[in-house]
């Protein structure tokens, strides 16, 4: 994983703030593999809330880890607990590492 610990800690600080502590967070993408370099954060989290609740959430997340984290480009994947899940829900929950 190529985050270091202090970026995780601020992560799931983060996360928790935005979704509450129930929230999960994985750490997916290129991110995962620590032989390759640079590259984006892929982030996905599964919360309850309604859509617009997560919305909200997701934006005060990505401004909150804009600050701390700095320049640093963050893509986030927001999924409700409980709904279908999408590709890309499937995909980060099989390769994403909990966080």
């Amino acid at each position: 994983m190529r985050l270091s610990p202090e970026q995780q800690t601020v992560i799931r600080q983060e996360v928790a703030r935005a979704f509450g502590p129930d929230a999960r967070v994985c750490l997916f993408g290129s991110r995962t593999d620590d032989s390759a370099r640079g590259g984006d954060i892929d982030l996905y989290v599964e919360a309850e809330g309604t859509p617009d609740e997560l919305l909200e959430g997701e934006l005060k997340l990505h401004a909150a880890l804009q600050r701390r984290l700095g320049e640093r480009r963050v893509d986030l994947v927001i999924h409700r607990r409980g709904a279908p899940a999408r590709p890309i829900d499937t995909h980060a929950q099989r390769t994403g590492l909990p966080l």
